[in-house]
């Protein structure tokens, strides 16, 4: 009995042993893990990242600031254009 249970041990695998797994199955675990982790590393650092839409929503965020400061810079200068043209009459 223990002759058989030698010849048993002895005809499975590494990965049959201890993981419960063929070779085939360690494989495929294994590309899935790796293209896993590479779609993630992507997402987190690669061109669509989250870093990039953070930097991209304060840039808008300054953007909107900017247009605000200038709008109402633009209105000041106009309040003048108009106060001078008031003053002047041969100015048209």
């Amino acid at each position: 009995m223990s002759d058989l249970l030698d010849e048993i041990e002895a005809e499975q695998s590494f990965p049959k042993r201890y993981l419960g797994l063929s070779w085939q199955k360690l494989g495929l675990l294994a590309l899935i893990v790796i293209f896993s982790g590479i779609y993630i590393g992507i997402i987190l650092f690669g061109e669509n990242s989250l870093q990039v839409l953070i930097n991209l929503e304060e840039y808008e965020t300054f953007l909107k600031e900017e247009v605000a400061k200038l709008k109402s810079e633009n209105a000041a200068l106009q309040k003048e254009i108009f106060e001078l043209k008031e003053l002047d009459p041969d100015i048209n």
